[in-house]
């Protein structure tokens, strides 16, 4: 199986499936002299960890990351880095009954067909629990991001048909606020009424989509390449190998399309020396370049296709069969809450890149 490998200088290469021994990523183009511990990934592990409230898989996976090399003395070597995650809570009995079945909305279909084979056990690599790999790799990343004072969030902007009200003006408030949220929202009343709406469709037996929003400060102009490494184009890319993920914008995305230019052009002024857009319909990049001003994007995640309904399906020999859940499954009502830190992970390993790309621009 390819392409398990994403960046050009950062690079990460994850491995392991999601009721495996372990499962981990190897970093490779991380430059030396970057300080990084255990706890800085394990914290943002915990970000992720599912079995936080009603709202998330009630799988207790404690996510206990350990660094195995590229680190000495508390700092990168300049050689790749191995992180390994273990898998404690993985219940495989579960899938037993419905290991011949081919699960709606699930890739077991789609690997059969490629591979030949499938580890029905779980998703294997499709599984989100893969997604660990990406925060642990990304704690790297914002480490080095913070030395040049660079800032990324991500929160929950959209549950269902809940559109939640956000001010992004105070960065602080913005994280601390969307941390404190059991569903990553900063909208308090967004919050309530999302929570209650899981509620609704986890006693129905249904789940639901959201949009996840993040947000990227003090960005230096010039980072991403015209063409084929567009900034944007990259971020797209970072956020839809994602599982669950339908959808991405940047800026005013799909909404341009209902604009005039005369409205969408971001006029730039003179700040105090500083060349800046009144506004930022573009989201912080033009022609793949970023701006200076901030990165602003967002991701559609579909509803958990694992839901307590019955199903019409097929067998793997395509006979009509009816799937059914066992009992005792462990899902999330709403893929999008967990994938906040994920968002934010993606978008540090992107920018990260970048910065080390742009060091090769000119002389």
């Amino acid at each position: 199986m390819a392409s398990n490998t994403f960046g050009n200088i950062f690079k990460i290469t994850t491995w392991g499936e999601s009721h495996g021994k372990a499962i981990g990523v190897v970093i490779d183009g991380c430059p030396a002299g970057l300080e990084i511990s255990d706890g800085e990934i394990n914290a943002a592990l915990a970000l992720r960890a599912p079995g936080r409230n009603p709202y998330t898989s009630p799988r207790t996976e404690t996510d206990k990351a350990e660094i195995l090399s590229g680190v000495f003395e508390g700092k990168t070597t300049g050689a790749p880095i191995s992180i390994i995650i273990p898998n404690k809570d993985a219940d495989s009995s579960k899938y037993e009954p419905i290991k011949d079945l081919l699960r709606p909305g699930h890739a077991n279909y789609t690997y059969l067909e490629k591979y030949g084979i499938f580890d029905y056990k779980g998703g294997g690599r499709s599984s989100a629990r893969e997604t660990a790999c990406r925060v642990a790799a990304g704690a790297v990343a914002m480490a080095f991001l913070e030395q040049h004072e660079i800032q990324i969030t991500a929160y929950i902007k959209q549950i269902g048909n809940i559109e939640a009200s956000i001010d992004t003006t105070d960065f602080e408030l913005l994280r601390t606020s969307t941390y404190l949220s059991p569903v990553f929202c900063p909208d308090a009343n967004a919050t309530a009424s999302m929570t209650a709406l899981i509620e609704q469709a986890k006693n129905e037996g249904d789940s639901l989509g959201g949009v996840v929003e993040f947000i990227a400060l003090a960005i230096p102009t010039g980072l991403g390449d015209p063409v084929y490494e567009k900034l944007e184009a990259n971020l797209a890319k970072a956020m839809m190998s994602l599982p669950a993920t339908k959808g991405f914008e940047m800026g005013s995305g799909f909404r341009a399309a209902t604009m005039r230019g005369s409205e969408h052009n971001d006029i730039f002024i003179n700040k105090s020396g500083k060349f800046q857009t009144t506004t930022n319909y573009a989201g912080g990049t033009l022609g793949g370049i970023s701006t200076g001003m901030p990165i602003i994007g967002r991701v559609a995640f579909k509803p958990t296709s694992s839901i307590m309904k019955p199903q019409e399906t097929l067998t793997t020999n395509g006979e009509e069969a009816s799937f059914n859940l066992p009992a005792g499954s462990r899902h999330d009502p709403c893929v999008a809450i967990r994938a906040v830190p994920i968002v934010e992970a993606m978008a540090a390993l992107v920018l990260t890149d970048a910065i080390l790309l742009n060091r090769c621009a000119r002389l």
